[in-house]
């Protein structure tokens, strides 16, 4: 079956930077666009989780106003992952995130990042 499995979350000062994996199996991972998504703690109510990037299968990239310069979404199709390096962190970019396979509609359990001092 499907299986998106998150990694490399953490705590890191403000400033710092962190890389995300997200390790795919149980489709054609090359076949298809990949996102990330963050849900931040005490979400409003009414929001849920947000995109932050998404890469097609041809390596187009989308980015969230927020964190465009500062993350970058890749993918490595023949480990069959997806990846997020995120750097210059700031405090609201503290969150669970999560992989996303929109295509075969399945998440990931996701990732804390905390950023603070």
């Amino acid at each position: 079956q499907v299986q998106l499995v998150e990694s490399g979350g953490g705590l890191v000062q403000p400033g710092g930077s962190l890389r995300l994996s997200c390790a795919a199996s149980g489709f054609t991972f090359s076949r298809y666009t990949m996102s990330w998504y963050r849900q931040a703690p005490r979400q409003a109510p009414g929001k849920e989780r947000e995109p932050v990037a998404g890469i097609s299968s041809g390596g187009t990239t989308y980015y969230e106003d927020s964190v465009k310069g500062r993350f970058t979404i890749s993918r490595d199709n023949a480990k069959n992952t997806l990846y997020l390096q995120m750097n210059s962190l700031k405090p609201e970019d503290t969150a669970v995130y999560y992989c996303y396979a929109p295509m075969v509609n399945s998440w990931g359990q996701g990732t804390q990042v905390t950023v603070s001092s």
